[in-house]
């Protein structure tokens, strides 16, 4: 966990990932820190010049043609947000705020917010003595930012609010006291400088999307070991088939599956066994790596907005102030709906799997996976669940993006409602971890049916292994309870564990 240090052009989504996680130490770089004072002094020189600007000394959104003076501009700041923070449902995770508030930083410290160092400090100061703000993840339209849900993060720097201090809840007064980070009074064109942006939706997109990225790379761990259950077919993976229609994530599902298998013996060659294998095994380097294509454009897409100002109105260094749309979701809200249509198709294709591995009629396993069918339902379930999961991503692949209401006494008539298609996707990316975690279960049980017969490959080897670790063959319902089992595989791909084994003697691709 390396020190995160951020100037406002160059966070990478690992380093989001590494700070909202595993809680590396965040510091701003001395060239940014310059950037923000400077911006700073121009709305100071607004302020005292009383010059009219819109959200510095006029009311927001449409009542920006109400004047503020110069003495109220302060205590408009506060207004905005304890009036914005009007969030409802279950609070954001712990990780995705402390997404939220890194990604905020890196934005203001562009230094085009126009706003105070000590402010953005605070921020900081949060973040790594563990405050964690308590944002409901639902109110934001995804446009004029996440006012709701970003006002939210901001009370407990007012002292107002609720937050979260070593995993307990408690007013926001007492969690900054008990971190000991002291409280602010926000100045003229704070609060909208904290308030409005993507921040929000990008924060939950990005952890998503960097969960998808690891979801790709199972999916592929899991359709190799299923190839092997099955004695797949290996040529519809060789390069050379590949080469002539090379979209990158063909290319690189197909060398993870020759990568996995390598040494294997289960593998077959066309006619050996059969002249073809059905679609979900023959066409994984076509299913997959369209997945992967689709990801990796995601991924390109967060990157740039993790390193954007979403700040309305701009301040510029040569003392410009330009109202315009930065704060507007629509650049994130499509790719995240991408997202959730990409993660959906990888449970979609892997339930299948699961099934070809159930259903006695399509392998050579006895039914269900279990030895005495009928007296046990072995995997029988699984698949049910598995394919709950995959109807309820159908529902939730539904864009987002596609629907606006206006807003604002229609000042603000077409929004994006990005931060739902970015909710959507990490939902849609968990459901599919657990899809993808049943068939590795389901293909290691499989395998053992084959007595040993034949050597796995040089990655599925250390996958089956590692399964075999935490989850032994299940002979009987008995002694199952196949939920904490489910846990269990569940886990191993959630916190890292098997990816990490199987890399350590594969290399795995998504580009």
């Amino acid at each position: 966990m390396d020190k995160v240090i951020l100037d406002g052009y160059n966070l990478t989504l690992e380093e989001v990932i590494n700070v909202a996680r595993y809680k590396a130490e965040v510091e701003i770089s001395e060239e940014a820190i310059e950037k923000v004072k400077e911006s700073r002094k121009i709305i100071d020189e607004i302020v005292e010049s009383e010059r009219v600007v819109y959200g510095v000394n006029t009311g927001f959104g449409s009542l920006m043609s109400v004047s503020i003076s110069k003495e109220d501009s302060a205590q408009l700041q506060e207004n905005l947000i304890r009036s914005h923070a009007s969030g409802y449902g279950n609070p954001l995770s712990e990780e995705e705020v402390r997404a939220v508030m890194l990604i905020r930083i890196n934005s203001l410290v562009k230094g085009f917010s126009g706003i105070r160092l000590e402010t953005v400090q605070t921020i900081l100061d949060m973040l790594n003595k563990g405050v964690v703000p308590h944002i409901p993840e639902k109110g934001s339209v995804g446009a004029s930012g996440d006012l709701a849900p970003l006002s939210h993060m901001v009370l407990p720097m007012l002292g107002l609010g609720r937050a979260y201090f070593k995993g307990e809840l408690m007013s926001g007064k007492e969690a900054m006291e008990k971190a000991g980070v002291k409280t602010i009074t926000l100045a003229a064109k704070e609060g909208l400088a904290l308030n409005n942006g993507t921040t929000v939706l990008t924060a939950v997109g990005a952890i998503a999307t960097y969960d998808a990225i690891q979801l790709l790379k199972l999916a592929d761990i899991a359709g190799a070991l299923s190839l092997e259950a099955h004695r797949g077919i290996i040529d519809a993976f060789y390069e050379k088939l590949h080469s002539i229609r090379p979209h990158k994530g063909c290319l690189a599902t197909a060398k993870n599956i020759r990568s996995l298998t390598e040494g294997s013996t289960y593998m077959t060659h066309t006619a050996e066994l059969r002249v073809q294998d059905a679609y979900t095994l023959r066409c994984m380097p076509q299913s997959h790596g369209a997945n992967k294509d689709t990801i990796a454009y995601v991924k390109e897409k967060v990157e740039i907005e993790i390193n954007s100002a979403t700040d309305n109105p701009i301040v510029y260094p040569e003392g410009d102030i330009i109202s315009g749309g930065n704060f507007h979701g629509e650049p994130m809200a499509q790719p995240f709906d991408f997202l959730g249509i990409g993660a959906a198709e990888i449970a979609n294709i892997s339930e299948r799997r699961i099934e070809r591995l159930v259903n006695s009629q399509l392998s050579s396993f006895p039914s269900m996976l279990v030895k005495h069918p009928g007296l046990n339902s072995g995997f029988m379930i699984t698949q049910y669940a598995a394919a709950a999961l995959v109807s309820e991503n159908k529902v939730l692949a539904h864009p987002a993006s596609v629907d606006s209401i206006t807003s604002c006494e229609n000042q603000e008539d077409f929004v994006s409602m990005g931060t739902i298609a970015a909710r959507k996707a990490r939902d849609i990316v968990s459901n599919s971890l657990r899809v993808v975690a049943t068939e590795i279960m389901a293909a290691c049980q499989a395998i053992d049916f084959r007595e040993n017969e034949f050597k796995l490959g040089k990655g599925t080897q250390v996958a089956y292994d590692e399964v075999r670790k935490h989850i032994k063959f299940i002979e009987n319902d008995n002694d199952t309870e196949m939920y904490n089992e489910l846990e269990t595989a569940t886990a191993l791909l959630k916190d890292g564990t098997l990816l990490k084994e199987v890399e350590k003697a594969v290399e795995l691709d998504i580009q």
